[in-house]
């Protein structure tokens, strides 16, 4: 299927940002009033950022929280408020059981309209950061998912499913072959969102001409650790449509087929290509 074919639509996307804490119950109460928020305006499909459900005060804490694949209060949430609101939900990512003992899949969800589960990718590229002052080693506590580039088809055509760290690996976007949309739920730190966020997701955007919607946290947690935010909506020729600094809050807009099939009709850069 292309971006050409008459049953993709236009579709009213937003990304949630949030600033969860150390309380799942906390975090699923505040998710759900900004997916109603969302739901109200008018988003057909809403993308929840990275640990909606929990931002513990250390990487250990996602581990009592786990869930096996296919049940369990965090999936259950996820469904209901998909059927509630009659969107697709993407569920940025929830702890899901792996054969290790010490650590979790770190998994993004994609829910539909009736509640059904469509898609499942497991984060692939772990995050890892020493600058003398912060360290982060998600494989601690991570275990990688299978290299996975299949794309469920929503309304407005192939979704590409990414987490955070993997928007700084060009090559699984460039496997998504025919994508119009990239999703990218994410938790990034200040430190590397202040210098490469921004940059990352437009060279995504415009590099396979296709929207990407990026839902962050974005703030102060329970633990110390600040997140970047700027959670932002973007569109195939590079430009942001609407993004959100820093707190809890939503990012809206319109996916175009039009606009996606112009810009790919005025510089068919992606028919050019020489090295597939």
């Amino acid at each position: 299927m292309t971006a050409e074919t008459p049953s993709f639509k236009d579709m009213t996307l937003a990304a949630i940002q949030m600033v969860s804490s150390a309380d799942p119950q906390t975090n699923m109460h505040s998710a759900a009033q900004l997916i109603q928020h969302a739901a109200d305006k008018g988003a057909q499909l809403v993308l929840l950022p990275e640990y909606f459900c929990l931002m513990g005060k250390q990487d250990q804490d996602k581990l009592a929280i786990r869930e096996a694949d296919g049940q369990g209060p965090l999936q259950d949430f996820l469904s209901k408020q998909a059927c509630q609101h009659g969107i697709w939900l993407i569920g940025g990512t929830i702890p899901l059981e792996s054969p290790d003992n010490d650590r979790i899949y770190n998994s993004c969800l994609v829910y539909g309209p009736d509640g059904s589960r469509h898609a499942r990718y497991d984060k692939i590229h772990l995050f890892g950061f020493d600058n003398g002052r912060e360290y982060f080693s998600e494989a601690d506590t991570i275990k990688a998912g299978w290299p996975d580039t299949s794309m469920p088809i929503l309304p407005c055509g192939p979704v590409g499913l990414s987490v955070c760290y993997d928007l700084r690996f060009p090559e699984l976007y460039r496997a998504m072959d025919g994508v119009n949309l990239i999703v990218v739920p994410s938790a990034f730190t200040y430190t590397t969102g202040r210098a490469h966020w921004d940059v990352l997701l437009k060279a995504r955007a415009i590099e396979n001409q296709c929207y990407v919607l990026a839902a962050a946290q974005g703030g102060r947690h329970d633990s110390g650790r600040r997140t970047w935010g700027h959670s932002v909506l973007i569109d195939p020729w590079g430009t942001p449509i609407d993004a959100l600094p820093e707190g809890p809050g939503v990012v809206m807009g319109e996916l175009s087929m039009d606009r996606l099939q112009r810009v790919r009709k005025a510089l068919p850069a992606l028919e050019h290509r020489t090295l597939v």
